[in-house]
């Protein structure tokens, strides 16, 4: 039979789909994407707005991620640099720190700034060194603890962690108070110590883009929801069935599959809100940090401080709340615009779209970086992609589509089903 008669079909076209494509692709087959929306991406996804590029969240790409620089042309992504380090609001006033090492403009702001002690940041130099020799296979073999007891147990003030580290890794992992796995935490830290943190000219959503059109012999079904997935079918909401060889979920399974119904994956969420104002209060392209406690708001973000494709004629701010609240959008819209006005002196602000994102970030433990083409088996015709085997990254939905395909292509080539499979489709 020739690898291009296998009906090999994937459930979702996010990262993990698309990579999970490209390998049967690179080795020969010609899989089918089943996407429940209109176009690829998952959670990395953008709109245009009023002439603006609205991701759907704040999110930004690693560069130091290896899956990235494996599987992205970096260059035709017009990646934008962020600045880094961040500008800490608290007590109405703000100051700028960051790694004077990697850019030399920060480096006054950063030693006459009066966030963290003398002795934090002595401890951020060596925390530095500490994790730029650590590889990440060791980072994931590290007993887990909360984020905030590592940074408690590594000797940084309370001060140092309430207004630097508590709403700079709150945005990324998009909970407030630090109960992430401390592997995480130094496998973000790490990653941003390693490269720079970019968005692409064009938005987020330039990166399942790309990944989309180097596919070739890919096909893509679209505004399809499937119901259910058994080993050699894929029951769809309309109640048509499609025959299957091999399926790839991609996508949050336990809906899914009889067997793991009880298993559903627990999310994080978080709200972004976007504005349109005539000026800016943070000039360069630096993430801005909320550290006062009472503040609903965690971080914001002048999307137009970096060049973009968008020909928008005024500035784009971006605000992430991470703390759950119950607030209808008009009762939220007015407390961030007040939060705005009060801890970052941010007036004359015109709201664009808020977007609730309720799927943003798996609640995992135990995380893991690897994992074995065959640990994404399921059944012998089902298999499981999507950065929740993993831990919650760009990098790991990457990783998991890849093994996935690995998965089927090499149960393919052990022969293990492929007479059954050829009888039955002949």
């Amino acid at each position: 039979m020739e690898k291009s008669a296998y009906k090999i079909h994937i459930i979702g076209a996010g990262i993990s789909g698309l990579i999970a494509a490209q390998i049967l692709e690179n080795h020969g087959y010609c899989p089918v994407i089943i996407e429940a929306s209109n176009s690829v991406g998952g959670r990395v996804k953008t709109d245009v707005v009023n002439d603006y590029n609205l991701d759907h969240g704040f999110q930004v790409l690693l560069t130091s991620y290896p899956a990235a620089q494996k599987y992205l042309n970096y260059d035709a992504l017009e990646l934008q640099q962020f600045l880094p380090g961040a500008t800490i609001f608290k007590n109405g006033k703000s100051q700028t720190i960051g790694d004077p090492l990697r850019s030399l403009s920060l480096l006054l702001p950063t030693l006459f700034s009066s966030v963290g002690t003398f002795s934090d940041k002595i401890k951020i130099l060596q925390l530095n060194a500490f994790l730029k020799k650590k590889t990440l296979t060791d980072i994931f073999k590290t007993e887990e603890k909360s984020t905030l007891n590592y940074l408690q147990n590594f000797g940084f003030s309370k001060d140092m962690i309430q207004t630097f580290f508590k709403p700079f890794f709150s945005g990324i992992f998009l909970e407030p108070n630090l109960e992430t796995s401390s592997r995480m935490f130094e496998f973000v830290y790490k990653m941003f110590g390693d490269g720079l943190a970019v968005l692409p000219k064009n938005g987020i959503q330039a990166i399942p883009n790309q990944l989309k059109n180097n596919l070739k012999t890919t096909r893509f079904q679209f505004d399809t929801s499937v119901k259910e997935v058994k080993n050699n079918l894929i029951i769809l909401q309309d109640g048509s069935e499609i025959k299957t060889h091999f399926t790839i979920i991609a996508t949050e399974a336990s809906h899914l599959v009889s067997n793991l119904k009880n298993q559903e994956t627990t999310w994080k969420s978080c709200d972004t809100l976007y504005f349109e104002s005539k000026t800016r209060n943070i000039q360069k392209p630096i993430i801005g940090l909320i550290a006062d406690e009472k503040a609903l708001i965690n971080n914001i973000f002048y999307h137009t401080s970096i060049e973009t494709s968008a020909k928008a004629k005024q500035e784009l701010l971006s605000v992430t709340i991470v703390k759950e609240h119950d607030l209808s959008e008009e009762k939220l819209v007015k407390k961030v615009t007040e939060d705005l006005k009060t801890y970052c002196n941010i007036f004359d602000i015109k709201f664009l779209k808020r977007y609730r994102i309720n799927m943003a970030l798996p609640k995992l433990t135990n995380l893991q970086y690897e994992i074995s083409s065959t640990e994404t088996k399921l059944t012998s015709a089902i298999f499981l992609a999507g950065d929740i085997l993993l831990n919650g990254s760009l990098n790991a939905a990457m990783i998991s589509g890849e093994r996935a395909a690995l998965g089927v292509i090499q149960t393919l080539e052990d022969g293990l089903i492929v007479d059954e499979l050829t009888s039955e489709y002949s």
